[in-house]
C-alpha cells in the first residue's frame, strides 16, 4: 500500500513538473507572474514555471497587426459632417507595458484615433480633407506613435479608408466634377481649334511665300532669259554688220585693187593722149552721177568743144581698127 502511494505521488510531480513545461513560439512573448506581481517576459524557447507560485499573465505577440475601426463621425472646418473609417497598423514592442500600461489597448487606440481624427480635420475645410490624405496620415500617425509609446505600443502606419461625405454633397461634388469635365472639354476644344486655325493659317502663309518666291525665281528666269535673247540678238547684229563691214571693205579692197590693176594695165600699154581724155571723161560722168553736191572741173578740161573733139577722134580711130 505504501509502495504504491509513493508511486503515485511520483507520478503526480512528474505530470504537474511536465504540466508546467511551455514552450514559447516565434514571434511571441509570455508575461509571467509570480504570486501576483510580475516576474519575467519569456521569449522563443522552452520555460518553466514554478507551480502554485508562477502563472502566464498574458501571451503578446510582437508580429505587425492590422485593425481595421469602424467609421468615426467629423466635422470639418467649413461645418461638414463627413463618415472616415481608418486602418491601424502596429506592433508590440515592450509586452510588460502593454501588459500592464492600459486597459483593453486596442479600444484605447481606437478611441484615440477618433479624438485625433476629429482635431486634424476639425481644422481643415472640405476640399482640403478630400485632397490631403497623405496630410492626415502623417499626423494621425505621428499622434499615436507618441500617445501609444508608454504602452509598449509602436504605431508604423495610419491610413484613411474611406471618406463619405453627406449624400448632398456627394451630390453637389459630382456636378461640380461634371461642371469642370464640361469646361475642360470645351477649353481642349477651343485650343484644339486654335491650334489647328494656327496650323491652317501657317500652311497658307508658307504657300504664299512659296508662291511669291516661285514667281520671284520665274520673273527672274524670264528677265535672264530675255537679257541673254537680247545680248544673243545685239550680238548677232553685230555680227552681222560686222560680217558686211568687212564685205564692204573687202569689195571696196577688190574694187580698188581692180582699179589699180588696170591703171597698172593701161600705163604697161601706154595709151595715147585720147584714151586718157576718154577715161577722164569716164570719171567726171561718175563724179557727176547726181549724188555729188560739188563738182570740181578739172583744168584740163578747157572747153566742151574741145572735149567733144577728142571724143570724135577716138570713135573714128576705133572703127577704123575694126
Amino acid at each position: 500500500m505504501g509502495k504504491y502511494l509513493i508511486l503515485g505521488l511520483i507520478v503526480f510531480i512528474l505530470l504537474v513538473v511536465v504540466s508546467n513545461i511551455n514552450i514559447v513560439p516565434q514571434a511571441q512573448i509570455y508575461v509571467v507572474e509570480r504570486l501576483g506581481a510580475f516576474f519575467s517576459a519569456w521569449s522563443t524557447g522552452p520555460h518553466m514555471l514554478i507551480p502554485f507560485l508562477d502563472r502566464i499573465a498574458k501571451k503578446v505577440s510582437v508580429k505587425e497587426q492590422v485593425v481595421d475601426f469602424k467609421p468615426q463621425a467629423v466635422i470639418t472646418k467649413d461645418n461638414v459632417t463627413m463618415q472616415i473609417d481608418t486602418v491601424v497598423f502596429f506592433q508590440i514592442t515592450d509586452a510588460k507595458q502593454y501588459t500592464y500600461g492600459v486597459e483593453r489597448p486596442m479600444s484605447a487606440i481606437e478611441n484615440l484615433t477618433a479624438t485625433t481624427l476629429r482635431n486634424i480635420i476639425g481644422d481643415m475645410e472640405l476640399d482640403a480633407t478630400l485632397t490631403s490624405r497623405d496630410v492626415i496620415n502623417t499626423k494621425i500617425t505621428a499622434t499615436l506613435d507618441q500617445a501609444t509609446d508608454r504602452w509598449g505600443i509602436k504605431v508604423n502606419r495610419v491610413e484613411l479608408k474611406n471618406i463619405l461625405p453627406p449624400r448632398e454633397i456627394q451630390d453637389a461634388m459630382e456636378k461640380q466634377m461634371k461642371a469642370e469635365r464640361e469646361r475642360r472639354e470645351k477649353i481642349l476644344q477651343a485650343e484644339g481649334e486654335k491650334k489647328s486655325q494656327v496650323l491652317v493659317a501657317e500652311g497658307e502663309k508658307e504657300s504664299a511665300i512659296l508662291r511669291a518666291e516661285a514667281e520671284k525665281e520665274s520673273a527672274i528666269l524670264r528677265a535672264q532669259a530675255e537679257k541673254e535673247s537680247l545680248i544673243l540678238r545685239a550680238e548677232a547684229v553685230k555680227e552681222q554688220k560686222i560680217r558686211e563691214a568687212e564685205g564692204e571693205a573687202q569689195s571696196i579692197e577688190m574694187v580698188q585693187q581692180a582699179y589699180a590693176e588696170s591703171i597698172v594695165k593701161l600705163n604697161e600699154a601706154s595709151p595715147a593722149q585720147n584714151v586718157i581724155a576718154l577715161k577722164s571723161l569716164e570719171a567726171f560722168a561718175k563724179a557727176a552721177d547726181g549724188k555729188a553736191t560739188k563738182i570740181i572741173i578739172p583744168s584740163q578740161i578747157q572747153n566742151i568743144a574741145g572735149l567733144a573733139s577728142s571724143i570724135k577722134e577716138i570713135i573714128v580711130d576705133d572703127k577704123k581698127n575694126n
